[in-house]
């Protein structure tokens, strides 16, 4: 029978024509970053409605039952005006059962610390999530006894002492709560002064018609508990600037307006962790980590907000005139805040210095862990070393051409078919060995051990953790299941403590077999990233340990990660040897845990730039051990750009060398 060449050559070449285009349409997606790849605003509900709402435009709350318990205040926020009943024909939105009060309290902590906390009552129908785990442990023991409330006769507002010059207080209705300078009276901070608060309660679905879900390049989040949002305004008294809330690739230090007068269409900025391919510069978009952490300076004083909320968050910086145009305020900056799920739980710091605020955030959340100091020196890594002659040569070419260098980097290609804490037995049979090479030198080695598990009923882990059932759920009970660099994976539920201290025992000598006292690691791809599902993350209604969603801890999901690897390199030396763990998701608290960095970046001049206010920004807020990859991951750099590049990083705290595989080499003395 004749080929179809020999009987039709012009559909040959059709569909090899065709096949050739669909690959060029594939690698050009592929190459850089697609924005309609990802959500934004206006395709996100809770955004888009909270973005387009008025200063008080929405029926606002008053504090009832003000008191003293345990020393601190407590009170129930009631609406101020009894909501009307609604009617045949009204938005099923408004077709609701009255609001239950929420529960308010403010407690204070040494140093000039106030904290807020709003929480549904026990009636609703499910806990909302309260980030677990990040705050320190000691922090309710510290907490400071306040003795009493002031209150003017009118009892339209309750104070009490914050700080030695500062006082707290809670305003009744409409509910606000403002930080003040004792004496003057002048703010500091303030929440809800706007009136934006709104706070989506938990409630049963009224009839089967209702419809929570929502949908995103063909995938439908389930929303089981419906709506469940929550936003509000923040103000920075006497501020001129604000920092803060990384990620962002930017190449200004301070944070420039998303929205007001003079401002043109743009995004909040995106708080919400994601494998973002080859990110632009000068962009409000998220990428691997999120703290939301913000402060303030200004020529008086500074100040600083921290919201404990694990889910996705917007936060627009509001230009002057927003709320007025007329008027636009001086010495003001406005902020809102939005977050899809979990509870108010947010801290005020007082300042009034800088380094106060910083000083104050870290009393809450931790101190950086101190690095060894092997990790302050250069770091070579790529994408990848081939094998231990390639390790071999690498190490030789340092001392020939008289390089100090003090660590190598191995990526996912060294592991038995991407499966961590193996060795790829032809390319790296003798991993102890090369590790003691380099040993003999001073030197140290990292490889890298991703959060996703390869599907194989051969490999011991992936069986351990099906038998014990210590793998996220889908949505349906099963455990999920999505593709990563190792094909067919799950993932580990590292919000369940014995899931952690699982994890942190497969570091050990016994278990992770080949591995040696100078190795140490890196996590990557523990946003987490999940290559077949929109956005590439895991699925917000994924359910993790204790009946949680995704969507409440999807932020923090790399930080227990993080904190698991952590603690099996402490475990694995008996307490005696500092752990070194590099991350690329990260949260309020990573920097207990160990280093970060600015993830995939390009080699390119805009990329440079960017990778100071980048690691500045990771500094102001408490991750002070971080770098960007030297040269940019993708791309190939002139020389000229390679040169700057190396100037520059070895002022980075964290000052590591990485590439694409895809890149020629770069090794230093290959460029002359």
């Amino acid at each position: 029978m004749p080929s179809l060449a020999d009987r039709s050559p012009p559909i040959l070449l059709l569909l090899l024509l065709l096949l050739l285009l669909l690959l060029l349409l594939f690698f050009s997606a592929a190459s850089a970053w697609k924005k309609d790849e990802f959500r934004n605003c206006e395709q996100t509900p809770f955004c888009k409605r909270a973005r387009g709402r008025k200063p008080h435009s929405i029926p606002s709350l008053s504090a009832a039952d003000v008191s003293l318990s345990d020393g601190a205040v407590s009170a129930r926020l009631l609406p101020s005006q009894p909501l009307r009943q609604a009617t045949a024909g009204d938005d099923p939105e408004s077709d609701r059962d009255p609001p239950r009060p929420l529960l308010l309290r403010l407690s204070v902590y040494p140093g000039g610390v106030l904290r807020l906390q709003i929480d549904e009552d026990p009636s609703a129908p499910r806990r909302r999530f309260q980030v677990p785990d990040v705050l320190l442990p000691d922090l309710d023991n510290r907490r400071l006894w306040l003795p009493r409330l002031s209150s003017p006769a009118a009892g339209s507002s309750s104070s009490f002492y914050l700080a030695d010059g500062f006082e707290a207080v809670l305003i009744h209705d409409p509910f606000e709560i403002q930080v003040r300078w004792k004496g003057s009276g002048e703010p500091v901070l303030s929440l809800n002064s706007h009136g934006l608060f709104d706070f989506e309660q938990l409630r049963a679905k009224k009839n089967d018609d209702e419809d929570w879900e929502e949908r995103f390049r063909g995938h439908t989040d389930t929303r089981p508990h419906g709506p469940q949002s929550i936003s509000f305004d923040v103000s920075f008294h006497s501020a001129d600037f604000v920092y803060g809330i990384p990620e962002h690739a930017s190449s200004s230090l301070s944070l420039r307006p998303t929205s007001g007068p003079g401002v043109e269409h743009s995004e909040p900025y995106r708080l919400f962790n994601l494998d973002v391919f080859e990110y632009v510069a000068d962009s409000p978009f998220g990428l691997y980590g999120a703290i939301p952490f913000m402060l303030s300076h200004g020529a008086g004083s500074s100040s600083g907000f921290f919201w404990l909320n694990a889910a996705e968050m917007q936060i627009d910086v509001l230009a002057p005139g927003w709320d007025d145009p007329a008027a636009p305020a001086k010495g003001r900056i406005d902020t809102l805040w939005m977050s899809e799920a979990g509870v108010v739980d947010a801290f005020f710091f007082v300042g009034p210095e800088p380094k106060d605020v910083l000083r104050q955030y870290t009393g809450i959340t931790g101190t950086p862990a101190m690095p060894q100091e092997f990790a302050v020196a250069y770091h070579q890594c790529r994408w990848n070393y081939r094998d231990e002659q390639d390790v071999a040569a690498v190490d030789a070419g340092f001392d020939e051409h008289d390089i100090p260098y003090d660590v190598l980097w191995l990526d996912i290609e060294h592991t038995d078919g991407k499966r961590y804490f193996t060795w790829d037995r032809v390319l790296f049979p003798n991993p102890k060995e090369m590790q003691e090479k380099l040993a003999a030198k001073g030197r140290h080695m990292v490889t890298i051990v991703d959060p996703h598990i390869k599907r194989d009923d051969s490999f011991y882990i992936h069986k351990e953790a099906t038998e014990r059932g210590y793998y996220v759920k889908d949505a349906t009970g099963k455990d999920f299941d999505g593709w990563c660099w190792a094909g067919s994976s799950s993932y580990g539920d590292v919000l369940n403590p014995k899931v952690r201290e699982w994890w942190a025992e497969k570091f050990s000598f016994q278990n992770y077999v080949g591995s040696t006292p100078t190795l140490y690691i890196w996590n990557d791809m523990n946003e987490p990233s999940v290559f077949n599902i929109p956005e590439i993350t895991m699925p917000r209604d994924a359910i993790h340990y204790g009946d949680v969603e995704h969507r409440e801890l999807h932020n923090a999901y790399g930080y227990y990660f993080h904190m698991a690897t952590s603690n099996g390199l402490l475990k694995r030396g008996n307490g005696k040897d500092r752990p070194f763990v590099l991350s690329r998701a990260f949260f309020a608290g990573s920097q207990r845990y160990g280093t970060v960095w600015t993830g995939d970046n390009s080699a390119n001049w805009d990329q440079l730039r960017a990778s100071v206010p980048m690691i500045l920004t990771l500094g102001l807020t408490g991750l002070s051990f971080s770098g960007a990859d030297v040269g940019g991951f993708f791309g190939n750099p002139e020389p000229e750009l390679l040169v700057r590049w190396y100037q520059l990083g070895a002022y980075y705290p964290f000052f590591r060398a990485h590439a694409h595989q895809d890149t020629k080499r770069r090794e230093p003395w290959l460029f002359g």
